[in-house]
This record gives structure tokens, sequence and C-alpha cells, in this order.
């Protein structure tokens, strides 16, 4: 192991000491593609794909084994007279046995196993959710490279959710979607006793998924003769089923794979074979004196389903007895054997009524589970539960209203006369305005703060850097897990109204029941609560007490500390809103306070702003994840509301060239989204879509397809906005990405497309620049913006049909070169201080609210 760490250019004492903060930063090695890579390149370099969701981090190659795949040459240079194929082939030193004494290349999962083991809480539950989404195995029971110790990580599986459609009992389909660790699944266990021929985690991926290795296995690229640290290691995968008849399971079912020789591994052997539905167990022919053979013999009486794969064998499925099988795999083709073990493997499930639960693994004694170990974990996770059991027996859609009462209607209204403030109205009309405005103030400064606000600034206040983050992500997950059940009742129950509403012709029903959809829209909204609404309490909170001038009773701490609450969430890694999405307003006051406390913290920074625009569900939150390894939310059950700012560091080697210490993400909601039907949508949007466009340096402008028409009406209204703000220093560029373009090959096509999409744009800026009496006479006068490198073809996100397919490597490296993009805009920009960045943010809202969009 030490020699493997040396290889890696790693030190043993650095386990658990890589963090999150150190591999989410913008370095040389981010932005770098090679075929080849050194060792010491190894660690840096899967991490780097990984949080792209690129699949093929596990098979980086190295110089080294490059070095060794070019043809040997042995160095019999006897004339071809004299030479004999039983001497140069079959003579004592065989050629291969000359290639096997240079050293063994790294084994891929020794550096996916490194990475876990340096990694610290924070990077190992990131890696493992980027594993997941590569719809890799993730690793269950590991055992500790130094003591042996079995640790079950399940602080690492908290933030993966699975999705899966089922049919039931009445042939209906019914969608589920749960954190992975509260689904209860029926869970099939793989071993191996013995050294056996076949391999047993290719068997396996021919069962959950053919075209993809879930597994790692010994043919898989890259794959080596040693491998260090993977021997007792545990892995689970889910199989997903899709709702279809091409299912090969009709549930979702665990799958777990305990790596090496099981019989020398009785702990993980144990565990696994008491909570398993099915056991699957790969042997040579042993007789009855061998040292496995009394564990064989017990699994064999045990009532758990058996089914024994013999390696040198050559029989069908053969009942030995009730629940146990056997299948032989001697000379057999592959295909027909896994046709075979899914068929028995069905039929035993619909017997067994046992089912798996991943939390219940850390009930075993003898596990070390990684939660209780860590004490930060521990208390972060205490005063989560806390914070979740005043929210107890309350109705989901009645939460904000009675927990954060300052971002209610008081707070819509004021952002609605805020906007009429700011449009001529004559004077006796803006000072009655005015008069509301100051009136709402003080109604919200009198309202009480919830318990449930109370002990969020209590516990926040208690903890360092490292506690607070424990605390948040547990709070996020708790709220999460709270709130998606009703969430998925009411999209169900959303559906069901919609199906109904489109099959209806009459306009009385019809009407009636829009009435009632419109119910639901709303009670989605309500339902919807995550950290951004706690957040949100806090910033009128404070732009209350700002407003009156004085604290609150019942805040316990005084309110010019809050601002530095939410700098300190900002600098650990959390988005916060910049606009909020329920009542389309920027809350200037907390923002700019927000900000000056960022530049207290860490000084005037120099930020590059990278915004995202485009129709709701086009992947924008998914390209973002995957450029800089976020995790804005991108589930179709919550979609990002408003516009979330999130700070990604420059590494101190990449700061001189390119000027500037972070870029700020903008993540924005999707425009035309459906939920806003009725509620002045176009104006929201062009809002929005102007204030978005305005805000950054650079905004990546996300198109389905190659069909621009959608997003033309908003660019247009963007356009006659910029034009009038002249006040107003705007200095944007943009870069078009159309997704889903599947045939990324075809160069005269896209020409052909850049072609068009440049004279629709400049028609459409001739058009506003007419109608504003401008000069403006292209696009690019408005919006920088150079057609032949700023249009970017993506190839589809998912290679195959979810839930089951990987992300597409294709698209990962058209991620890549996205990102050296927008780095070399970046160096060429011009530079945005923090305290630059406030002005512009105020002076942009400002000129907006005169806008009537």
């Amino acid at each position: 192991m030490e020699k493997l760490f040396r290889k890696l250019h790693v030190e043993v004492k650095h386990i658990n000491k890589l963090r999150a903060a150190d591999v989410l930063q913008i370095t040389e090695n981010s932005l770098q593609s090679h075929e080849f890579y050194s060792e010491e390149e190894l660690i840096q370099t899967f991490i780097q794909k990984l949080l792209m969701m690129n699949y093929r981090a596990r098979y980086i190659k190295t110089k080294e084994s490059n070095e060794q795949d070019q043809t040997q040459q042995t160095d019999n240079d006897s004339s071809e007279e004299e030479s004999d194929i039983f001497d140069d082939v079959f003579g004592n030193i065989s050629p291969s046995e000359k290639a096997s004494s240079q050293s063994d290349p790294v084994h891929p999962m020794d550096v996916q196993m490194a990475v876990f083991h340096c990694a610290d809480g924070f990077l190992k539950q990131l890696m493992v959710t980027k594993l997941s989404q590569c719809q890799y195995a993730l690793p269950l029971l590991v055992p500790d490279p130094l003591t042996q110790q079995i640790e079950f990580p399940l602080w690492t599986f908290r933030q993966i959710s699975k999705s899966w459609k089922m049919r039931n009992t009445d042939n209906e389909i019914i969608s589920q979607n749960q954190p992975i660790y509260k689904a209860q699944t029926p869970m099939v266990c793989f071993f191996r006793f013995g050294s056996v021929s076949s391999s047993k985690s290719q068997l396996m991926n021919s069962l959950i998924n053919e075209k993809h290795n879930t597994f790692f296995h010994r043919n898989c690229p890259g794959s080596s003769r040693t491998r260090v640290l993977m021997d007792g290691v545990v892995e689970i995968a889910w199989y997903c089923p899709s709702g279809k008849e091409t299912d090969k399971f009709t549930d979702c079912v665990a799958f777990c794979n305990l790596h090496g020789d099981a019989g020398k591994h009785e702990k993980q052997l144990q565990i696994l074979t008491e909570m398993a539905s099915v056991n699957v167990v790969l042997l040579p022919r042993l007789d009855k004196y061998d040292r496995n053979a009394s564990i064989i013999k017990n699994l064999y009486k045990d009532k758990k389903l058996l089914i024994c794969l013999f390696t040198e064998d050559k029989s069908t499925v053969i009942e030995m007895k009730k629940r146990k099988f056997i299948i032989g795999l001697k000379d057999r083709n592959q295909s027909d054997v896994s046709e075979e073990l899914r068929r028995v493997i069905n039929d035993c499930l619909k017997e067994s009524s046992s089912t798996f639960r991943l939390e219940d693994v850390s009930k075993h004694s003898d596990v070390k589970v990684d939660e209780k170990d860590d004490d930060d974990c521990r208390r972060g996770r205490e005063a989560a539960q806390q914070m979740m059991s005043l929210l107890e027996k309350k109705d989901l859609t009645e939460i904000k209203e009675s927990f954060l009462p300052h971002q209610g209607k008081l707070w819509h209204q004021w952002c609605q006369n805020n906007k009429e403030l700011h449009r001529p109205q004559g004077e006796k009309i803006e000072m009655e305005i005015s008069r509301k405005n100051t009136e709402i103030r003080h109604q919200q400064h009198e309202f009480h703060i919830s318990d449930f606000i109370k002990c969020f600034i209590k516990e926040i206040n208690l903890y360092d850097q490292h506690q607070k983050v424990f605390f948040l992500k547990w709070l996020k997950i708790l709220l999460d897990e709270h709130t998606s059940a009703d969430l998925s009742a009411l999209h169900h129950k959303y559906d069901v109204k919609w199906s109904t509403v489109l099959q209806l012709k009459e306009k009385h029903t019809f009407q009636y029941l829009k009435t009632e959809l419109e119910t639901i829209s709303e009670d989605l909204q309500a339902a919807a609560l995550g950290l951004e609404h706690i957040m949100r309490e806090i910033g009128q909170i404070y732009e209350s007490c700002l407003s009156v001038k004085k604290n609150k009773k019942d805040l316990q701490v005084h309110f010019s500390s809050l601002p530095s609450l939410a700098a300190e969430m900002m600098i650990s890694g959390s988005p916060l809103e910049l606009m909020d999405g329920d009542a389309a307003h920027v809350p200037v006051i907390w923002i700019s306070a927000v900000l000056d406390q960022l530049v207290q913290k860490l000084g005037d920074q120099r930020v590059f702003v990278l915004s995202v625009l485009g129709i709701q569900s086009s992947g924008k939150s998914t390209m973002l994840n995957a450029m800089f390894g976020l995790q804005f939310a991108v589930s179709a059950g919550r979609c990002t509301r408003g516009a979330f700012m999130q700070l990604v560091r420059v590494s101190d080697e990449m700061k001189t060239q390119m000027n500037f210490d972070y870029i700020l993400v903008v993540d924005t909601e999707g425009l035309h989204a459906p939920e806003l039907a009725g509620r002045s949508t176009r104006r929201h949007d062009n809002e929005l879509a102007t204030f978005v466009v305005g805000i950054g340096n650079l905004t990546l402008i996300n198109i389905l397809g190659e069909n621009l028409a959608e997003m033309q009406d908003i660019l247009q209204i963007v356009v006659h906005a910029f034009m009038r703000m002249k006040k107003v220093r705007l200095n944007p560029s943009c870069v078009f990405v159309h997704q889903n373009i599947s045939d990324v090959t075809a160069g005269e096509k896209n020409m052909e497309g850049r072609r068009r999409l440049q004279e629709k744009l400049d028609e459409m800026t001739k058009l506003a620049a007419e109608e504003e009496v401008c000069d403006e006479e292209c696009f690019s006068d408005v919006i920088k913006f150079d057609v032949q490198n700023d249009v970017k073809y993506f190839a589809h996100l998912w290679e195959g049909n979810p839930p089951m397919a990987p992300p597409n490597p294709i698209y990962c490296e058209n991620i890549q070169e996205l990102k050296k993009t927008i780095i070399s805009h970046a160096s060429k920009s011009h530079r945005m201080s923090l305290t630059h960045l406030k002005d512009h943010i105020k002076h942009l809202w400002e000129a907006l609210l005169k806008e009537q969009f």
C-alpha cells in the first residue's frame, strides 16, 4: 500500500485530509485533457474528470503504461534462416516473461480508492454522488487501509436520489423518487470463493446494464494484475426500471459485489448474507475438505435463496432443492448465462418478501459508521433534527406562512409598490406609495421571528466553518426528505388534473379545472421549502430592521450581523439567492450588505461573472454542475426559481494568468416555466433575462436543439432594454450553447446554422434600433458575440435511456471545450471588483425597475 501511495505521490498522513475546496477551484490541471498522464497526475485527473461526470475517469492511461503498450522487441538478431519458432517463442525465456519483469501500471480502482481514502467527508460525499451520476457502483463497506477496520460510509450516500417507474397490480405506471438511503429494495449479493476463471463483476454488469461497466472488472481498459486497495471492499449499485416491457427487473433492486476471495473476508460476508434476499456464489469445483466448505454448507442450509455458479461446470439451470439452484459457466455463451441468471433471480425475488435499506447497515456492531464516528457530523445532524422537529405535524403548504412570515404577502406587496415607485406616477401618488412601503416595513418589523428561524440563527452562530457546513448539509438533506413525499403527491395530482383538462372540450368544466390547476400550482410553490427560503427570510428580517433602524425584540443577535452569516455560507460553497423567484425582485439592500461582508472577509476580490439563460429544463444547472463540480438543484421536482450566485475559486497559480480571483456563477430559473403560466410570465421572463445578461461578463444562452425561436423574442426584449439603459455601463458578451445536437461532426451543417443564427440576431437588433432610434446595426454592437467561436454544439447528455443511462462522455468533452472558451473570455475581459459588482447590481436593478417590459 505504501508503495502505491508513493507512486501516486501521496503520503499516508494525507488520509482524510484532501478537501472539496481544494479540488473545486479552477486550476491549470482542470483545463487540460491529454490522452496520457504521469502517475503523479492520476489522482488530480481522476477527480477533475469525475466532477465533470465523465465515466472515462476510470480509464486514464499513464505515460508508463503507454510506453509498455508499444510492441515488444526481442533481442534475437539472428538471421531468418537460423531462427526457429520453437527457439524464438517456446524457448527457455518467453517474451511475455521479459515483458512482465517491468512494473505494472497503477490499477484504475486503486486510483479511485486512493482518492476515497484521502478525501475528507465533504469531498467523499461529492465524489460518491458523482460516481452515482456516472452509473458506477459505490463503496458500501470499506476496510481502512491502515487498521483494516470495516467502515460503512453512510454519509456519502446522503445526497443521492434515484428515480424509477414500476407497474402496480392494476398495470398502472407509478413513478418513484427516493433518497437512496431510505429506499426499501430487495438485495442480490455476489461472492466468489477461491480463484475462478470467469469475471464476477462482468457477469453482474451484463445483468444490470450490458452497455456500461457499472462494476469494474478484469477486462476493463487499464486493468492490471496488481490491485492493492480493492480486496474486501463491497460495492453496491441499484437497477432502476423505466416501467417498460424491456425492463430486466420490474422493481428497483440493489446489487452488492464483494471484491476478492469471500473466504478471506468473513465479516463482510456475514453482514451481506444476513441482509440479502438472494445470494449468488461463484465457485470452482471444491471438495468437502476445502477451507471454504463449511461456509458454503451453511449457505446451502440457510432458508435464503442461493444460486451457485460453477466455473468448471457446463450445466444449465438445475434446481437442487427448493430455493437452491446451480448454473454452469464453462464453455458457455455469457449472454445465455446472464439470461438464465436473470430469470432465476426474478423468480426468486417474486417468492422473497425480504427487503434491504441502506441505513440498516449501520446497525451492525462490528462496522464503524462515518456519521457516528465524526463528532462534527453528529453535532450537525442533531442541530438540524432539532430544527426539523419544529415542523412535525404541520401542513407543508402552510409552513411558509407560519414560520417564514417576512417573505409572504407583505413582501410581495412591497416589491410591487417599489416597481410602481420607479415609474412616472405624479408626486401625490408617489408619496402615497412611499408611505405604504414604509408602513409595510413597520408591519414586517412587528412580525415575531419563528422558533424555526431563531433556532437556525442560534445554531449557525455556534459553529466554526467546518461544523457550519455539516449543519447546513444536514438541514438541506432533512428538508428535502421532509418535503419530497408531499411534493411528489402534488406533482402527481397536477399531472392527473392536467391530463383531464387536455381531454375536455366543455368550456365550463375546463375553466373550473383550470382554477383547480392554479390552486395545486400555488400549493406546489408553498410546499417547496429549502435553505434558500430560510436565507430569504433572514434577508427580509435584515431589510425590515434596517428600514426601521432598530433591532427586533426577539432577535438574539444584532441585525447587522446577519449579512456576515450569509457571506460565510457563500465562502463555504453554498449558493445565495440573488433574485427572489417568487416575488421576481432583487433585495438590493440585503445583497449589498452580503457583498460588503464578502469584501471584509476576503478582501475586495476580482470576479468574473458567468450567468446562464435558457428555457425551463434545457439543462442549464446540469451544465454548470458538470463544468465546475457544483451541485445546483437539477431535479424535475424542484427546479431553480429566480437566480442564485455561487463563488468558484481560482487557484493561486492561475490568478496571475487570469487577472481575477473568483468566478461568480449565476444560475437562473428556466424561462417559459409552465407553473408561472397566467402570472404575467412574459414580463417576468423579460425582466429576468435582461437582469441576468446585464449582470454577467459572459452569459451562456442555452438552447434545446437548433431552434432559436423560443429564445428569439426574449433576446429581442433584452436588446431593447440595453439600448434604453444607456446610463448603466453594460459590457456583456454571450456564447450560444445548442444542446442535444446528435451529429456534432457535420461542420458544413453547423456553419449553415451559425449563418442563420447571425442573420436572425442582426435582423432582430435592427428592428429594436429603429424603435429606440439608435445607431446599432448588428447584435454584436449591443452584446459582444463572435459567431465563429461563440456558438457551441453539445451532444446528448445521456448515453442511452435513463434511468440507467450514464452521462455521454462526448457531452463531458463538450463541457471541457466550453470551459476553456469561458476562461479565454475571462482572461480578456475587464476586471470587476466585489465593490464594483455591488454597485453594478444596484444600478442595473434600478434601471430595470423603470422599464415596462
